[in-house]
């Protein structure tokens, strides 16, 4: 928009400065027989506002930048980035962590892999390094790549610039191809490599494994939410939720701090708390008025005695799917408002099973769990 903005106003100033200069030869004829004087002051007259018009064109450019709060000047083709790709049909959208967390996140991540001094990069010095990350897919259905912008900032805090070649959320091309080019001090390229690369291969692994779920719900003409769970691996799980939202599925809770979900660990203490709706009741008032009660439920009736003590949602955990579709329809006729989330070791293979009209979220901890890491490479170029 500002490009367009950008081009418009220069025409027009453009269109301006023509006529002015125009103008001033003319003016210039005009006064031929007259004296010098008046020659001079002809002159006085044309050259600001020939000089004017490079003001205007000054204030209009910085006017539309202020506004849009971007920068007009030309990259460097270095630092040119790829333009985005549109989201793949039926893919999911997950925005990324805020810069600061993923700075913070990378330094950690490097931390625990950089050894001081590093002695295979000793030698290196300054030298400047050109590297292209490589995706390697086998036989089988095509990867789908997320974790990008860790990666990125892998290499961000190392002093390195990357150039995508395939956007986040796309399938990867079969075979080798490259995924993004790498830019920067040799110790930096070198050093983000194997951090950036475990990123990759760990949410693309996430990120495909829930695409193919997804897919199978759609393709089943189910409707609800495909979703994951707090299985994930200890320092990796904002990655793997945000993976999970690149491959379409829902990341489900991000921790103990969102939804409040009442297991049944939680449940088995309930008599102390008064019985089940008084527990309800003091979550609640702990929780405030702006967070969701969920409830873990192993029957039936312990579905409906939730529902009936004032839960959101239920879980009904580890049913066999006969018996969950016609607890589900049970918790629905008496509280069609309450969610019904279907969970307990589903997994691809038996996700259909568990679909049905009065299931509202799926969630498998399998997506993160049990998703198979994809393979990168990153091979650095001879100067």
């Amino acid at each position: 928009m500002v490009a367009t903005r950008m081009v418009a106003m220069e025409r027009w100033l453009m269109a301006f400065r023509v006529v002015i200069m125009g103008l001033c030869p003319l003016m210039m004829l005009k006064l031929a027989p007259l004296s010098l004087t008046r020659w001079l002051m002809a002159l006085k007259i044309s050259v600001p506002i020939v000089l004017l018009g490079k003001t205007l064109k000054f204030i209009a450019r910085n006017y539309l930048e202020t506004e849009e709060g971007q920068d007009m000047s030309p990259r460097p083709p270095s630092m040119a980035r790829s333009p985005p790709g549109p989201a793949p049909p039926g893919r999911g959208w997950a925005p990324a962590p805020p810069p600061h967390r993923l700075r913070s996140l990378a330094r950690a991540w490097l931390d625990e892999d950089a050894a001081w001094p590093d002695a295979a990069l000793a030698a290196l010095g300054d030298t400047a390094a050109r590297a292209e990350l490589l995706s390697k897919a086998g036989a089988g259905p095509a990867g789908v790549l997320a974790g990008a912008p860790f990666a990125e900032a892998v290499f961000g805090v190392s002093g390195c610039r990357v150039t995508w070649r395939v956007p986040e959320g796309a399938a990867l091309p079969p075979g080798r191809a490259v995924v993004a080019e790498v830019e920067g001090p040799a110790a930096g390229v070198l050093g983000g490599e194997r951090v950036a690369l475990n990123i990759l291969g760990r949410c693309s692994g996430v990120a495909s494994m829930a695409a193919r779920a997804v897919a199978v719900a759609r393709a089943e003409g189910w409707a609800g939410v495909v979703a994951g769970t707090r299985k994930t691996t200890p320092g990796f799980r904002l990655a793997e939720k945000y993976a999970l939202g690149v491959g379409g599925a829902d990341p489900h809770r991000g921790g103990l701090g969102g939804l409040i979900l009442l297991k049944d660990n939680h449940r088995a203490l309930a008599a102390a708390a008064g019985g089940l709706e008084q527990m309800i009741l003091g979550v609640r008032r702990a929780g405030g008025f702006t967070r969701r009660l969920e409830v873990e439920c192993s029957s039936a009736e312990e579905a409906l005695a939730a529902a009936g003590a004032g839960a959101d949602i239920i879980m009904l955990d580890n049913l066999a799917p006969q018996e969950l579709h016609a607890a589900a329809a049970q918790v629905k006729a008496a509280h069609p408002g309450v969610m019904v989330e279907a969970s307990g070791g589903i997994v691809l293979e038996t996700l259909p099973q568990f679909l049905g009209p009065h299931i509202d979220v799926v969630s498998m901890g399998c997506l993160t769990h049990s998703a198979p890491a994809l393979d990168f490479a990153l091979r650095v170029l001879e100067p």
